[in-house]
């Protein structure tokens, strides 16, 4: 099973489980944690490969799809005897808890995806095109610097460019080439994953400086009966440490408008 760490409010609360992107760890909510904890019980993972995820015994894992990573979040609500929760996403991690809404539609309460991924512009599909061509003759860590220059480029996006730069040098080069493999065909994928809005409450918070995922994001919202998108000035791709108070606000109160969850006993 994937690490997991979990803070309780009480009982009664609401669950609210966060998944970090490709190259993360569930560190990047050091800005979240505290306002949540007061409202929330939180479940916070490691996806497989990252943080203290990354030296978990697998069995013949070559290839890794979003259905796996997904399911591992699963494996973690079934031995939390967790029924359904509410998702906190950013950036890759968007794109897995779409996975498990399209196939698990009973465990999401609801979603907030921030630096929501749901197609490639062209400079994307470029530089994943440039990546796979060199994957193996340079450090990932190369890659993974230009990645995050040309994803978040401006001076004010520095402590989210530095973050995770931070956490991807915890991945060794095998991972890092297992989850580069998901890009492979991403469009094509995003394409057949989103053509059904499941009936789940969702809100995309993005950042006005997000060049690079921004305008997919608006094109999906406008033709959504279950989502809304929120901009937030000043922000680049990583909108909760960018902005942190501001995310905070938003996604806290989206789910707390949320009609409480039915309870047996």
């Amino acid at each position: 099973m994937i690490h997991y760490k979990v803070y309780i409010q009480n009982e009664n609360a609401e669950w609210v489980t966060f998944v970090h992107g490709a190259g993360g760890s569930s560190s990047i909510w050091y800005k979240q944690i505290k306002p949540y904890k007061e409202h929330f019980n939180i479940l916070l993972v490691d996806l497989r490969g990252h943080g203290k995820s990354k030296d978990l015994k697998r069995k013949a894992f070559v290839d890794y799809t979003f259905s796996d990573v997904g399911k591992d979040i699963v494996d973690v609500l079934n031995h939390l005897q967790i029924s359904s929760s509410h998702f906190v996403c950013m950036s890759l991690g968007t794109i897995i808890a779409q996975s498990i809404a399209a196939k698990y539609p009973s465990r999401i309460r609801s979603m907030v995806l921030g630096g929501a991924v749901t197609r490639l512009n062209v400079r994307s599909q470029v530089l994943i095109t440039l990546g796979n061509l060199v994957k193996h003759m340079v450090p990932y860590m190369w890659l993974y610097r230009l990645f995050a220059w040309v994803i978040m480029p401006n001076e004010r996006h520095r402590e989210s460019r530095s973050l995770f730069v931070r956490e991807a040098k915890k991945l060794c080069q095998k991972e890092f080439k297992r989850w580069f493999k998901l890009t492979r065909g991403i469009n094509r994928f995003l394409h057949h994953l989103l053509a059904d809005e499941p009936p789940i409450p969702t809100l995309y918070i993005m950042g006005e400086e997000d060049y690079m995922f921004l305008p997919a994001v608006q094109a999906r919202v406008s033709q959504r009966k279950f989502s809304q998108l929120h901009l937030v000035t000043d922000s680049g791709h990583v909108v909760n440490v960018d902005q942190p108070e501001e995310f905070n606000r938003l996604s806290i109160r989206f789910i707390q408008d949320q009609q409480p969850m039915e309870r047996v006993g």
